[in-house]
């Protein structure tokens, strides 16, 4: 065992382990979506009711959703990518989970970090972005390089860890 792989564990390999990228770019897709429409349900019946306060607190809880709908969208990512799951509503449905490459923790500001880097990087040039991942080995986009996250298929990468762990007690 060298001191590089000591310092950071390795990185699943999509020729070593194929199953752990079978269909992901589909699965991410698919995800997004699934989370855009929850998202926009919380944001509308934020608004909806935001709309009616509106009317009783003279117009104070329209400037309000200002601040309220961002702050929505955050907590969602923060309380869905930031927890023990590492993986929205949508990626949980399509198996998928965001894996930190770097060695640190996956938390709720780095999950708020990773989702607004990623809807910068959509926003400034979406084409862009999704080519990326098509020439990326391991599928990354360009905000999972930047903040050092690779998503994977959950349910192969439990099977994957655990073949790693045995390999790495026999290596010893």
């Amino acid at each position: 065992m060298t001191q590089d792989f000591a310092a950071r564990p390795a990185l699943p390999d999509p020729a070593t382990a194929p199953e752990l990228f079978d269909g992901l770019l589909t699965r991410r897709a698919t995800a997004y979506l699934v989370d855009v429409v929850l998202m926009s349900v919380i944001v509308f019946a934020i608004t909806l009711v935001g709309a009616i306060l509106g009317f009783f607190t003279f117009g104070l809880a329209w400037v309000s959703l200002v601040f309220a709908v961002p702050a929505a969208i955050i907590l969602y990512y923060a309380a869905t990518l930031g927890s023990p799951r590492r993986a929205t509503v949508g990626m949980q449905m399509m198996d998928i989970v965001l894996t930190p490459t770097r060695g640190q923790p996956l938390d709720g500001w780095m999950a708020v970090l990773h989702a607004l880097v990623f809807w910068i990087t959509i926003w400034i040039c979406w084409p862009v972005t999704l080519l990326f991942a098509l020439f990326t080995p391991r599928r990354q986009m360009i905000h999972d390089l930047i903040m050092g996250t690779l998503m994977v298929r959950r349910s192969p990468m439990l099977r994957h860890w655990q073949r790693m762990r045995m390999a790495d007690q026999y290596d010893v």
